[in-house]
């Protein structure tokens, strides 16, 4: 299909359906580079006119260019968008890299018995999550059918795993859009204080609902106390002490307390006086520092080389 063209390949697409265009689409976007010598052996065998074509790569963008020359434009989009879903080779493989809350919100919907199908098909601790999420009398269902599940019939599962790929993954795709309240968030900490203030207090007359979500979201200078010792003591690694000096200038009382207990008493003192020495700074300059510094923490986070506790009991670290 890589090999002919959007033109012939439009004429074999026409006449297959949704489930096999994306069961080859994902093949030819798995290729990789192949050698012509290969290609060539291929075409021998299905076709000896096009045995003097060269090399192929099959990646995403190719199998999307020849999808396009051949399908609509929203059906293509669908079809790639399933793929761009979560990883795996299987289907059960794919179900064990979605969120437990996602899947849950979606097996809910389900007959007990086809959720306890699923459930029977992912990783114990994954199926642990997701029953944990479902409401506790809809759980007890699907835990009295998997302990009388007997063998799963071959159609029974591929039935359940065709729905699966045709109803929850495509969905899935095409809602895996960030939330336009955690983007807003990330709008608002990287607007000067002014601003934001400005823009929080009209939005909070307007819809005190959405103002209240992206508070939570956001991540300020100041949340930086949510990071324990080790953390701060990384963060202090990363940062430029310029930069560091400044932010500190118009930070908290508690934050500029967790700096400097985990800096040692040199370090502390030289900080304090080049604090000092700075005399009036510009809020603007503040603001820019200290979004540099939360820039950072975030990053380190996303690494997994820190840890940023959240704010409710449930996040709540023991020692």
């Amino acid at each position: 299909m890589l090999s002919i063209g959007p033109a012939k390949a439009a004429a074999l697409f026409e006449r297959m359906d949704d489930e096999e265009i994306r069961d080859l689409s994902t093949a030819m976007s798995s290729l990789g580079s192949l050698s012509s010598n290969i290609v060539e052996r291929l075409f021998v065998e299905f076709a000896d006119q096009l045995s003097s074509a060269g090399g192929l790569v099959g990646s995403y963008s190719s199998t999307e260019r020849l999808l396009t020359g051949a399908l609509g434009e929203e059906r293509v989009n669908a079809i790639m968008e399933e793929m761009r879903g979560p990883a795996g080779r299987t289907m059960w493989d794919k179900l064990g890299n979605v969120n437990e809350s996602v899947l849950a919100n979606y097996l809910k919907n389900e007959y007990p018995q086809t959720v306890a199908v699923v459930l029977s098909k992912i990783k114990a601790d994954h199926a642990s999550r997701v029953l944990g999420v479902l409401p506790e009398n809809f759980s007890m269902e699907v835990i009295m059918r998997m302990l009388r599940m007997e063998a799963v019939q071959k159609e029974i599962l591929d039935q359940v795993e065709r729905t699966l790929r045709t109803e929850f993954m495509t969905n899935l795709a095409r809602s895996a859009k960030r939330d336009s309240h955690e983007m807003m968030a990330d709008i608002f900490n990287n607007l000067d204080r002014n601003t934001e203030t400005r823009f929080m207090t009209a939005l909070e007359e307007r819809n005190r609902e959405s103002a209240e979500r992206i508070k939570q979201l956001m991540f300020t200078f100041d949340d930086l106390v949510r990071l324990d010792a080790s953390g701060i003591q990384l963060l202090l690694r990363q940062v430029e002490k310029d930069q560091l000096a400044l932010a500190l200038k118009g930070s908290a009382e508690d934050v500029k307390d967790l700096f400097f207990s985990n800096m040692s008493e040199r370090a502390g003192k030289m900080m304090r006086e080049d604090m000092e020495a700075m005399g009036a700074v510009r809020l603007k300059d503040v603001d820019e520092a200290q979004a540099v510094i939360v820039t950072t923490a975030k990053s380190l986070a996303d690494s997994g080389q820190i840890v940023i506790t959240s704010t409710d009991e449930d996040s709540e670290l023991i020692y």
